[in-house]
């Protein structure tokens, strides 16, 4: 990213929150809907969202300004990537999951990041992720809101990794399943143990029986650093995990995982990273601030580091590849062809 050179450039970070709220607002009063079909003007989405006009406008003007609304005459249409992204479907998906998730769960917690940059939790809400969701309410809203978004990732993942082999896939925090459904279904052979805690499984069950796969997906409910994992895994999954731990347990995930794969098997890790140089991409960066603000001890995520912690931990075979443009990156590992030494996980 090139060093910022105007006063107007600082600005756009500044108030770039605004265009974040016109957004949410759009979509929890239904404006992207409305204009799922076609063009309208101000009076027929008023009516179809059931905004006052004068308050409307001054919404559809922001969505104009930033780029997420068209305006032809008197009639407004969705921007083709607002058409794409930002329409409700019958699974939910982005909409949902910015409606929910990240309006109504991940954007108030940046409040507390300077707080905590400073050594300071007492002004934040929870401790971590086992925290936030013992409250079943939370749980329900950000694995609902999460499912329909990870579906195209994890057939993104399905589609790059060769598992027609493999038997036992370890899914540690996998949350809906979303992953865990996927690989099962493009790989018939395959069943999945999800580690995640109870009140996520709760959810995850009711997708799984959906899918048809309740005899192949089961959880093991609890947090992934303390209770033992399954031996004789052939792939062990870690998505969207290695960030929302802190640097030490980054460590003993990759530790546990070493010791319950067979030989030969495989660790696959997904997740938000930012170039070893630590100079961006800006949403990886952005992310890893955000999981500061709720997560002790994270730490932002490189390429270098995830490999080292593999090394440490005795994975060979490292290979790292961009995976969601601009965003995540996948690494891959295996351990040795030894002989499997299963030990004591907390040793």
């Amino acid at each position: 990213m090139k060093p910022l050179e105007t006063t107007e450039q600082v600005f756009d970070i500044a108030f770039a929150y605004m265009g974040s709220k016109a957004l949410f607002a759009a979509l929890h009063v239904g404006v992207f809907d409305a204009l799922a079909d076609g063009p309208k003007p101000l009076a027929t989405i008023a009516r179809d969202t059931d905004c006052g006009e004068r308050s409307l406008l001054t919404l559809l003007t922001a969505l104009v300004s930033i780029g997420l609304l068209a305006k032809e005459g008197d009639e407004y249409s969705n921007a083709p990537a607002s058409q794409a992204a930002l329409v409700s479907g019958p699974a939910g998906g982005f909409a949902d999951y910015c409606r929910h998730q990240v309006d109504r769960q991940m954007y108030p917690f940046l409040h507390n990041v300077a707080d905590v940059i400073r050594g300071r939790r007492d002004t934040v809400p929870f401790e971590d992720y086992e925290a936030w969701f013992s409250d079943s309410g939370e749980a329900s809203l950000y694995s609902e809101a999460q499912h329909a978004v990870s579906l195209p990732t994890a057939l993104l993942l399905a589609a790059v990794s060769e598992l027609k082999d493999c038997r036992r896939l370890l899914d540690i925090g996998g949350g809906s399943g979303a992953f865990s459904i996927t690989l099962c279904q493009q790989n018939p052979d395959l069943e999945a143990t999800i580690i995640d805690f109870a009140n996520v499984a709760e959810v995850g069950r009711r997708y799984i029986a959906e899918a048809g796969l309740s005899d192949r997906i089961e959880y093991l409910c609890g947090n992934a650093l303390e209770i033992e994992w399954p031996f004789e895994q052939d792939v062990v999954l870690l998505s969207y995990v290695s960030g929302s731990v802190s640097e030490e347990g980054v460590s003993e995930l990759y530790r546990r995982a070493s010791r319950v794969l067979r030989p030969g098997g495989r660790i696959i890790i997904h997740d938000f990273m930012v170039d070893d140089d630590r100079m961006g991409p800006p949403l990886p960066a952005l992310w890893a601030l955000q999981h500061c603000a709720f997560t002790p001890g994270a730490v932002g995520l490189t390429r270098g580091f995830i490999c080292g912690a593999l090394e440490d931990c005795g994975f060979e075979k490292i290979k790292s590849q961009p995976f969601v443009p601009g965003m995540t990156t996948l690494i891959t590992a295996s351990v040795s062809e030894r002989e499997s030494q299963p030990e004591a996980q907390g040793a």
